[in-house]
């Protein structure tokens, strides 16, 4: 390469750098220009993605018209961000999800849980689910996939629509009113044409994990049920303790229920749930939270045109009986609900009893502000002046027979022989008569307190009233009042002691034997023997209590206990003032006056006896002659 070459070179060279850096951009220019490609490269990743989401939507569109469900009619409904939204009053707060369009929280205001922090949750949307069903023609709507979008928005409205592909929609407006009812109307409009012309009902799935509220377990589970009312009937629940899986109702029904012991949600149709509804209880296990998983499979009307809506309401609040009566008025239904049915009361009889004097005599001591305990108290007082006439006379009948007790002795000593108990039992019974008494009448006082006893037992779990209400050592009438737990679960007795129980099993034995005793004073012959073997057995009764009530309610238990003192107190009054020298003096002249009018004929059971006596006499002598 010769000089002039290389020099040729270098100045090329030299006026490429000086061009390079003539043209340089500045700093402004070099910024501008990485935003650029940025802006360039985001465009194409969106389109990207755009393409890629366009082909799974395709994907899914295709997937779903072969399956036939909802996705090919409400494909833009598929696809949305879950929004809440929440009504509420001073009562309850209730949220709704836009995704599925229903309910998926509610909280009862004014009541502690069981970690004693206000206000119960009663669901969420963890374990809480309502899903809404309709079968078209080539493929299904399931409301629990679409995404809604809500309007009309306010603390106590509403509505959340679903839009069709075809300009069609599903529609639910929710009001709430001023306490514990929410009124929600289900309408599809535009979407005639998908279903079968005879198509007339929509499936319902309503699920939800039943939440542990109280302090005792097994007693709140015990009155937690899947709770349903008859169109034509009453209510009914599925069993408390044992699993029922998709149990079969064939009425139709009014409302569904899914209760705790204290809480409920009940689902209500203006034009019923169809017969054969499809019901599901089953148990949990104690330490998981729940009390039982609750599944209700239903159908009910539905008008495709939608022109008439399905109405429903919901009653999501305390089962507390004066207050559901009240909140049954708000319902636009124009039917007897019966929602008081919630709060249990026992079989008729006993519901009469609850239902027409416990509660009226509860409510008024309440209103005098009395604490829970006094209350108790109260009432039972009040029992026990009301049947004090009749215990007073039927401790009258069993003392005449005490004090009568040596004659009978001395005037059946010949009948001791096991075949001639008729004859003794029929010498007695002329006996009893001659002198006026009747042994029937020493059975009053248990025939006068049982049916008091089982309808208090079915009155005092359900009164949401004794809920967090505390007495003397006791923290919460409405659980068991333990004075020492130990953690570990012990067949029959639980993990820990009730007081209360201990009391009323204590104060059982004691009124037993006061009772046994004076049955005991007016034995004669083997029944004497008989009844140390009913003795036995009245001293095992308050063991086999202490086993059954030993999860009950506190408030029960002492109720029990302190009805129980009463009785024995007024058993041992009677006792000390009554003189058994003057009744019997009583008694002679009410047996001579007998005596002087030979034309009285026997009555009652010794007449019974006495022909029964002579017809076994005469089947005897017909047996001897064969």
């Amino acid at each position: 390469m010769n000089k002039d070459t290389l020099i040729g070179f270098v100045l090329i060279a030299l006026v490429l750098i000086g061009f390079s850096w003539y043209n340089q951009p500045s700093a402004e220019e070099i910024e501008a220009a990485r935003k650029q490609d940025s802006i360039a490269a985001a465009i194409k990743d969106n389109a990207a993605k755009q393409q890629k989401a366009n082909e799974e939507a395709r994907k899914a569109q295709a997937e779903a018209a072969a399956k036939g469900d909802s996705t090919a009619l409400f494909f833009s409904a598929l696809n949305g961000q879950n929004q809440s939204v929440v009504l509420k009053n001073e009562k309850v707060e209730l949220t709704f999800d836009t995704k599925g369009g229903t309910i998926s929280k509610a909280i009862i205001k004014g009541f502690e849980d069981k970690d004693n922090k206000m206000d119960v949750t009663l669901f969420d949307s963890k374990t809480q689910q309502m899903n809404f069903m309709l079968a078209g023609k080539s493929e299904n709507i399931i409301t629990k996939d679409l995404f809604f979008t809500p309007s009309n928005v306010s603390d106590s409205t509403v509505t959340m629509t679903a839009q069709a592909g075809n300009g069609g929609s599903i529609v639910f407006n929710y009001w709430l009113g001023p306490d514990y009812m929410l009124h929600f109307t289900f309408t599809a409009n535009g979407l005639n044409g998908i279903f079968a012309p005879n198509y007339k009902e929509m499936d319902i799935e309503w699920t939800d994990m039943a939440r542990q509220q109280e302090k005792g377990f097994t007693f709140e589970n015990r009155y937690s049920t899947l709770t349903y009312k008859e169109k034509n009937g009453g209510t009914d629940y599925l069993s408390e303790t044992s699993e029922k899986i998709d149990e079969k109702i064939e009425e139709q029904l009014d409302w569904v229920a899914f209760k705790n012991q204290f809480f409920s949600a009940t689902l209500i149709s203006k034009d019923e749930f169809a017969a054969n509804s499809l019901m599901t209880s089953i148990p949990q296990e104690k330490g998981s939270g729940y009390l039982k998983q609750f599944n209700a499979k239903m159908k009910t009307a539905f008008d495709p045109s939608g022109i008439h809506p399905s109405e429903f309401e919901m009653y999501i609040g305390p089962n507390d009986f004066r207050l559901i009566k009240e909140v049954e008025e708000q319902s636009t239904f124009g039917k007897d609900l019966d929602l008081e049915q919630l709060v249990y009361l026992g079989w008729p009889l006993f519901r009469y009893i609850n239902r027409f004097f416990t509660i009226y005599v509860f409510d008024w001591l309440t209103s005098w502000g009395f604490s829970m305990g006094i209350v108790l108290i109260l009432i039972t007082l009040l029992l026990k002046a009301i049947t004090f006439p009749m215990v007073k006379k039927s401790y009258m009948s069993s003392a005449k027979m005490r004090v009568l007790k040596p004659k009978l002795d001395e005037a059946t000593k010949q009948y001791d022989k096991p075949e001639d108990s008729m004859k003794k039992q029929q010498a007695m019974m002329q006996m009893y008569a001659q002198y006026g008494v009747s042994p029937l009448s020493g059975c009053l006082p248990m025939l006068i307190q049982m049916p008091i006893w089982i309808a208090m037992f079915n009155f005092v779990p359900n009164a949401i009233q004794l809920r967090r209400e505390s007495f003397l050592w006791i923290e919460d009438l409405s659980t068991y009042d333990p004075i020492i737990e130990w953690g570990t679960q012990i067949w029959g007795i639980g993990d820990h002691l009730s007081l209360t129980c201990i009391l009323f099993c204590v104060s059982n034995v004691l009124y037993s034997y006061m009772t046994m005793r004076q049955q005991k004073d007016q034995m004669v012959g083997q029944q004497a023997e008989q009844m140390k073997m009913m003795q036995w057995m009245m001293y095992l009764m308050p063991v086999m209590f202490f086993f059954m009530f030993n999860d009950y309610s506190s408030g029960l238990n002492f109720y029990y206990f302190i009805s129980l003192f009463f009785s024995a107190a007024i058993m041992w009054t009677l006792r000390k003032t009554t003189n058994d020298e003057k009744l019997l003096a009583i008694l002679e002249a009410k047996y001579q006056e007998n005596k002087n009018n030979p034309k009285k004929k026997t009555s009652g059971l010794a007449a019974r006896l006495e022909a029964m006596q002579k017809q076994a006499e005469e089947m005897q002598r017909q047996r001897q002659k064969r």
